[in-house]
């Protein structure tokens, strides 16, 4: 594990595979961090591809910085990691915010993209409903800490039947959202409750576009992953069965057989730096 300060802010992140294979960075959702993505980076990494899995900032040891944090501020922090790490073009993957988080990197870095990889996630900007949810869910997480809401979530996080039959699983998932800072992850529901409508610059998409979603995910269902690939020109999607909101985690040999499928070998980047 490896740390740098980007726009002011102490970024800790994990690579693995080798230096000179095509890149691959791996955005963690909300109230996760960087492990939830271990699965598909330690398979990528045997495969040829280097993979930089990120904590954004206020989430595992990356720095907690309170207020307010927008899905371009994280964007921004992805592209100062990118530039420290001297990796011009990369594969962007994201599930749930961080998908939000690859579609604002996205809209502002569109040059730097080799292909996205959306998980689990939705371009529609927030409903009024969902702001003021969001904005009180932050007080709550203030106020409160994070247990109580992550007792709640769980079996919206996993698929229900997974949370009594994947006990490791859910218990992993279960530490991350518990452990994650409360400012840090109120921080971002602020930030998220003001996320713009991202439906415009993913209709302008020309590289490789992967979606990716759990059968059964109770926040983001297969009818959003499929107005998501019909939007994009040319995206493939991928339903992943036994799966809720996190398919990485709960069928990550269903997913990672999805995401190699889609990469290909490391030679195929050959020349596409």
């Amino acid at each position: 594990m490896s740390h740098v300060t980007v726009n002011g802010v102490a970024i800790h992140y994990t690579e693995q595979g080798p230096v000179d294979g095509p890149p691959v960075i791996l955005v963690h959702g909300h109230p996760f961090n960087r492990t939830l993505w271990a699965p598909q980076a330690e398979a990528l990494g045997a495969t040829g591809y280097r993979v930089v899995t990120p904590d954004l900032r206020g989430y595992g040891e990356s720095e907690v910085v309170p207020g307010r944090t927008l899905l371009s501020d994280f964007a921004d922090d992805l592209a100062g990691l990118l530039d420290h790490l001297g990796l011009e073009r990369v594969v962007v993957g994201g599930v749930s915010m961080g998908g939000q988080i690859a579609m604002a990197f996205q809209k502002a870095y569109a040059s730097r993209v080799r292909a996205l990889v959306l998980c689990d996630t939705s371009p529609v900007a927030e409903t009024d409903e969902g702001k003021a949810f969001r904005n009180n869910l932050a007080d709550r997480l203030l106020a409160e800490g994070m247990g109580g809401y992550a007792d709640e979530v769980i079996d919206k996080m996993l698929a229900a039947y997974n949370v009594a039959g994947m006990p490791d699983v859910a218990g992993q998932v279960l530490t991350m959202m518990r452990t994650t800072h409360p400012e840090g992850a109120a921080a971002a529901l602020r930030g998220r409750a003001e996320r713009p409508d991202y439906r415009e610059t993913l209709a302008a998409v020309k590289v490789p576009t992967l979606i990716v979603v759990g059968a059964d995910d109770a926040y983001t269902p297969v009818s959003d992953a499929e107005a998501m690939r019909d939007l994009i020109p040319h995206a493939e999607l991928t339903v992943i069965d036994g799966a809720g909101h996190l398919p990485g985690v709960e069928q990550p040999e269903r997913f990672n057989k999805a995401l190699l499928n889609f990469l290909g070998t490391p030679s195929a980047w050959v020349g596409d730096a």
